[in-house]
């Protein structure tokens, strides 16, 4: 009869045991040393090795010649073990023996010697611990306390936190660690290789990540994929798992940062008419926002991510175009969204609510965004601008108008530009003004030469950095200086201009600047006029040495 592969692998010996090295080890020692403990409890989340180290710890115990820690397997209570015949050693499911009976007669057993002689330890494992009822604890406990001599307990459970204080004080813990994917995905290689298949490097990640770091699972994945196929790839294993291509995370998640509503909305009627779970769907974007965090705030990313190369560049390439802020009122809004749908409320309703409100942020009702906002308007008050009208309609009508953009001059500064997108302006703007286009013939030296300094310039790096701390920093030991329609900045490094080149930090400083005072500038690099130095006259200087020479200079009088 077939055997299937999370039966068959499992391991019968701590050194086959993965990503729990903490742990075996500790076990290890405390065998060869002798020093074990009368009750372990093993917790962790499922599929990643509790009951099978307790059942190797069970045998090793009893084994008649243990090596280094492990068991045998060929003596002969490691036989019995294995055959299931070694009675000494009991395997209790919490969950269907939750009452006090059913403790007691566990503790009455308990007081007797093994039924084999050669047999040194009665070893109870309870599993799913935490199934046990209030009653079965308090009688557990006096035997956890002071246990026979010959009694072993080994507790299991994923949920550590429903046992009682006074359980978890009489037990030495140890925490089963989800298992890296890097680990798990050479395992899983190993194990299809010995089965007659071939499994792919992206293929065993996708099972890794898919698993969530549970052995098990893995590989009932990986069965049923060498079931489909030979020759696993990693569309083999989205048939199996019953997973869609993911490529919808990234469009939505394009058109989230674009401000684009219509297309995010589009896009999730259509996933909606195919019959995906819109709470599913929400917690996909909510982990595509948590792998961009992970992107921009950790320095090598990778090692935390689960993920394909493919699904990585894609990652990585929207998060340069997104600020670590704009990513976290996603996560808030959308973890919002997910805890009012799991009370009961519309998921598709809830979830278009979600994209809405990251696409417009400034319908967000939390103090700072409104504090924001009430500054911004100040800001425009004391400027004399006007509230902006809603994107893409004008103010004296209905119809829907081409957002009014100013043409670009001709300077040959490559960072000048007026146009400012609606999407990424200020909440309360000024009228568009026009700026005179700069004529090729403009007068540099007369521009620097009327520079004054700007006051506000603190209030626009105020602005920035709101919308962009990294901008924020690289503008921090600036200056800026106002020359009519010029606002020129001065910076010791080249640094700050290198971000301008790229329209949309330049756009966002523009906007900014506009926010602060109102008026649309052009940028550009102010430099340090060039002091004149008084050159010898040549004719004196010949005079001069000539006299010193002794020869007599007539010099004419004006």
């Amino acid at each position: 009869m077939y055997q299937v592969l999370y039966r068959k692998w499992r391991p019968i010996r701590f050194s086959d045991v993965v990503g729990q090295e903490h742990i075996t080890h500790t076990l290890k020692n405390e065998l060869i040393s002798g020093r074990l403990n009368h009750a372990y409890l093993f917790t962790g989340c499922r599929g990643t090795g509790k009951t099978t180290c307790a059942k190797i710890l069970a045998k090793a115990v009893n084994c008649l010649n243990m090596h280094d820690g492990e068991p045998c397997g060929e003596c002969e209570n490691c036989m019995a073990f294995a055959n299931g015949q070694l009675y000494d050693v009991v395997e209790i499911d919490a969950a269907s023996n939750t009452g006090v009976d059913n403790i007691r007669s566990i503790i009455e057993e308990a007081q007797m010697n093994p039924s084999n002689p050669k047999v040194k330890f009665r070893v109870y494992i309870i599993d799913e611990v935490h199934m046990l009822s209030g009653g079965a604890f308090n009688a557990l406990l006096k035997t956890l306390e002071e246990p026979p001599s010959h009694v072993i307990f080994i507790l299991a459970t994923t949920e550590v936190h429903k046992l009682p204080a006074t359980i978890l004080s009489r037990c030495q813990r140890f925490d089963f660690h989800r298992i890296p994917a890097p680990q798990l995905s050479e395992r899983l290689q190993y194990i299809a290789q010995q089965e007659g298949a071939q499994l792919d490097m992206d293929a065993a990640g996708l099972i890794a990540a898919v698993s969530d770091g549970a052995f098990r699972d893995a590989l009932s994945i990986l069965d049923r994929c060498i079931g489909e196929a030979n020759e696993i790839s990693e569309t083999v294993v989205r048939n199996v798992a019953g997973l869609a291509d993911r490529s919808y995370l990234y469009s939505i998640g394009e058109s989230l940062r674009e401000r684009d509503c219509a297309a995010a909305l589009i896009a999730v009627d259509k996933l909606y008419a195919n019959s995906k779970d819109m709470m599913g769907l929400c917690r996909e974007l909510l982990e595509y926002f948590r792998n961009l965090m992970m992107i921009k705030t950790l320095k090598s990313p990778g090692d935390v991510l689960t993920m394909t190369n493919e699904e990585y560049k894609k990652l990585e390439t929207q998060a340069g175009f997104i600020s670590l802020g704009e990513i976290i009122y996603a996560m808030d809004v959308l973890a919002a969204a997910a805890d009012r749908m799991s009370r009961g409320g519309s998921s598709r309703t809830e979830l278009e609510m979600a994209l809405v409100k990251i696409c417009s942020p400034e319908m967000s009702q939390d103090l700072e965004s409104v504090l924001d906002r009430l500054s911004a308007l100040e800001r425009a008050m004391r400027n004399g601008a006007a509230l902006a009208p809603a994107e893409g309609y004008s103010q004296m009508s209905s119809q829907p108008t081409t957002p009014t953009t100013v043409q670009p001059g001709h300077e040959e500064n490559p960072i000048v530009n007026t146009r400012v997108e609606n999407n990424s302006g200020p909440i309360v703007t000024s009228p568009p003004q026009e700026v005179p286009r700069v004529r090729k013939t403009a007068n540099i030296e007369e521009i620097m030469k009327n520079c004054v300094p700007m006051t506000q310039w603190k209030d626009v790096l105020d602005v920035v950095e709101k919308k962009s701390k990294s901008v924020a920093t690289a503008f921090a030991k600036t200056r800026a200086y106002v020359s009519g329609d010029y606002l020129l900045i001065e910076s010791e490094t080249d640094l700050p201009f290198s971000m301008l080149k790229t329209q949309h930090q330049r756009e966002s400083m523009r906007a900014a600047i506009q926010e602060v005072t109102g008026r649309v500038y052009r940028l550009g690099p102010y430099r340090q006029p060039e002091k004149k130095e008084d050159k010898p006259d040549p004719l004196k200087a010949l005079v001069e040495k000539l006299e010193e020479n002794g020869v007599e200079v007539t010099r004419e009088e004006e």
